[in-house]
């Protein structure tokens, strides 16, 4: 059964988010992401700039049997650059099955992302979509990344770059299943979650002291499950809640002068693709040592 799409009034900070468990129409990702739906260039592009709108080129991935399940739109700061601006769709492809199913946990996605002021090229990555808990995976350096730049074929160039990264996922799938495989013991989940808190929150140097300040929460916070299905020792279970914790934020902490706080949602479609890439790196490294 599908649910009705759920769209969050931001994805972080002024960033607005469309999810459904069936495809989206052309209607409803209008009313998260304007923007793939731009009739122009932004002013500052030169005639070197080939534009296509990003809907163009979702109607040709729709014809090759890639469906749009999720869409992100940033904002910007600078006037009349919102309708241009960055945006973000995942989609997933008919031979890999639309919908849920009871005997696989995640979907293979490929993330489109691209701008029309000049601010992205056209980016194809792979990603995993988690059923339980909705969380939007980016894979790291296993499957190659696409660029397009706004010359030349553009629309044809996305749809071949979309069925390269399609093929790919078989060496995703054989990762994943790894990560699955491997236990670990407590320490080395913490010491998991003690990385990604650096990478999350970096090493802020206070000033007047020339310390650290510490991170608003701790590490055994970030490898608390939210849910059942996500305890677990494994080396998977273990980057699940981890990353669900990091990215999705909500969770309370307490600032460098020690009021209370609930850490946020990550703040923009880069900052979310780097740092899943980078969690999604870090689990691998993981993998490599233990192994």
């Amino acid at each position: 059964m599908y649910s009705t799409p759920t769209l969050a009034t931001r994805f972080a900070r002024n960033t607005r988010v469309l999810r459904a468990e069936a495809p989206l129409s052309e209607d409803q990702m209008r009313v998260a992401a304007p923007s793939v739906f731009a009739e122009g260039k932004h002013a500052s592009r030169s005639e070197r700039y080939t534009y296509i709108p990003t809907i163009d080129v979702l109607r040709g991935l729709r014809k090759e049997g890639f469906e749009p399940f999720m869409v992100a739109q940033g904002a910007s700061r600078v006037e009349g650059k919102a309708a241009f601006t960055k945006h973000l769709v995942r989609l997933r492809h008919h031979r890999d099955g639309l919908g849920r199913a009871q005997s696989r946990p995640e979907a293979q996605e490929i993330i489109l992302i691209n701008s029309h002021d000049g601010a992205s090229s056209y980016q194809m990555l792979a990603g995993l979509f988690r059923f339980v808990c909705c969380n939007g995976l980016v894979v790291g350096d296993v499957v190659e990344d696409i660029r397009i730049p706004h010359r030349g074929d553009v629309q044809g160039e996305v749809i071949e770059g979309a069925f390269r990264v399609l093929d790919q996922f078989e060496a995703v799938q054989e990762h994943t299943e790894a990560m699955k495989a491997l236990q670990l013991q407590t320490a080395e989940q913490i010491a998991f979650a003690t990385a990604a808190l650096a990478l999350r929150f970096g090493e802020r140097v206070v000033e007047d002291t020339g310390g650290h300040r510490s991170a608003p929460v701790t590490a055994e916070q970030l490898v608390e499950a939210r849910r059942p299905e996500d305890i677990g020792p494994s080396l998977w279970s273990t980057f699940q809640r981890v990353q669900e914790n990091t990215i999705r934020g909500g969770q309370p902490g307490r600032s460098a002068q020690g009021r209370r706080l609930q850490t946020r949602p990550v703040g923009s479609i880069d900052r979310g693709v780097s740092l899943n890439r980078a969690l999604w790196t870090l689990a691998e490294e993981m993998r490599k040592l233990k192994d």
